[in-house]
């Protein structure tokens, strides 16, 4: 794992192009190394979605017609590393620590998609080259930026993935030894809102006061979007927003949840913020959000430039919730944006990239065989939640290939996803490869 670990594959940035296939080979070589077959990668890049990165797919079949059949999903791929001054040991140099592994995608989620590989090869070993089950995997290298390719793969090939059951594993446990299910995510819309002044970035001392300036045309605009307590403005945006049920509140009430220590330990701010009158848990699990992740452009450099920026970008997304529809929530969000765009200049809207909100049915003996193994391997009872972040593909498996969805994750909320000292409990990663051991052999028996 440390060798995948050490190469950048970073989807989002092109220089990386090359470290993101190295690491889809890397994958593939050793998914044939431990016996699957029918190894190949499958290329993404199409007219309309240049620069796409490969699948890496496999299978292992001849457990026979009547066996159950798995798929395996996972992503190699990885957010960038930035701020590297922050990170204690170097990002891509993975570091064991007071028994965790620190690196760049150590957790999300190269750690624990490597989990799958060595419950695998562990089964291989112990049965002569067999597995209990029928085995498909196929690992992505865009989930880190939309996930376009696999879900234009399962639209078009949807049966090269048939399966009775699919396992995910890029989802935490709620608390350090308290084995957990996720059963809900958050859907997502990715945006950026352009706003352009000037023909040309003009001297601030010659025409401030007469040019519009598309950074403080931005900024009203952004001010615009939500309001004081953090309630979303964008007209009809709650309109299909659908509740929690009464048994998950409870459920949810009676987890170990310390809201102090998420404030300190996990947020480090001075105060919790969003709409009042809904639990944190609420907050993060089932209400929809609006954030602004970056605003790019004019001058940033040391010292002091008297420029007016020609344009200005800001990066905004919305997590959105069951039973929020993506396409129709950019549409009011884009509609409303362009309402309120300060005279002087023009705004474009673009959406970048999205994903359905999903809510899996307790009900089906993959739950119940994945609980009865998690309480075998932690010796306690398995919770269920839901997840505040979005995996794109999960929403295909379910509605495109009609495939009950395990989120059968092994991370911990202090394993910082997507900032710097990302890490995996190694003591966690042991026990997630013996957990879906025994899920393999419980749904294969």
């Amino acid at each position: 794992m440390k060798a995948l670990l050490r190469i950048p594959s970073i989807s989002t940035l092109p220089e990386h192009a090359g470290d993101v296939r190295r690491a889809a080979q890397f994958v593939a070589d050793e998914l044939k190394r431990i016996g699957m077959e029918n190894v190949r990668l499958i290329e993404t890049a199409a007219t309309d979605h240049p620069g796409g990165h490969p699948l890496v797919y496999a299978d292992w079949l001849k457990a026979g017609s009547g066996a159950t059949t798995v798929l395996c999903y996972g992503h190699y791929d990885v957010q960038p590393a930035e701020p590297l001054d922050e990170w204690k040991s170097p990002p891509f140099e993975p570091t064991e620590r007071d028994g965790n592994l620190y690196a760049r995608g150590a957790v999300d989620d190269k750690g624990q998609m490597w989990m799958h590989v060595k419950a695998l090869e562990s089964l291989f070993a112990a049965n002569g080259g067999r597995l209990p089950v029928n085995i498909r995997v196929i690992v992505e290298g865009e989930e880190e930026v939309g996930g376009e390719g696999i879900a234009r793969f399962v639209r078009e090939h949807g049966d090269q993935l048939k399966a009775d059951v699919a396992v995910v594993s890029d989802t935490e446990m709620f608390a350090p030894d308290l084995p957990t299910l996720c059963v809900g995510l958050r859907g997502m819309i990715y945006t950026e809102i352009e706003v352009r002044g000037a023909r040309t970035d003009l001297h601030s001392g010659m025409y401030g006061g007469a040019a519009p300036n598309p950074f403080v045309a931005l900024a009203q605009i952004i001010s615009k979007l939500k309001d004081a307590d953090g309630r979303i403005l964008v007209p009809g945006f709650y309109d299909k927003v659908a509740k929690p049920t009464v048994d998950e509140l409870k459920a949810w009430k009676a987890l170990p949840f310390d809201e102090e220590h998420f404030r300190q330990a996990e947020v480090g701010s001075c105060e919790l913020t969003g709409e009042p009158g809904y639990s944190v848990l609420e907050r993060i699990w089932a209400r929809p959000t609006l954030d602004v992740h970056g605003m790019p452009g004019g001058f940033i450099g040391s010292g002091a430039k008297t420029v007016i920026p020609a344009k200005a970008l800001a990066k905004v997304s919305m997590r959105l919730v069951p039973d929020q529809i993506p396409v129709e929530t950019f549409g009011a969000y884009k509609a409303y944006v362009e309402s309120i765009v300060p005279k002087g200049v023009e705004a474009d809207v673009r959406l970048i990239h999205s994903g359905d909100p999903i809510v899996i049915s307790t009900d089906n003996p993959y739950v119940k065989s994945a609980t009865e193994v998690m309480r075998e391997v932690f010796g306690k009872e398995t919770v269920f939640v839901r997840g505040g972040g979005s995996i794109p593909i999960v929403g295909d498996f379910v509605r495109e290939l009609k495939t009950p969805t395990l989120l059968m994750g092994f991370g911990l909320p202090d394993d910082n996803l997507h900032a710097p000292n990302e890490k995996f409990h190694l003591a966690n990663f042991h026990r997630g490869i013996e957990s879906l051991i025994r899920f393999f052999s419980n749904v294969g028996a």
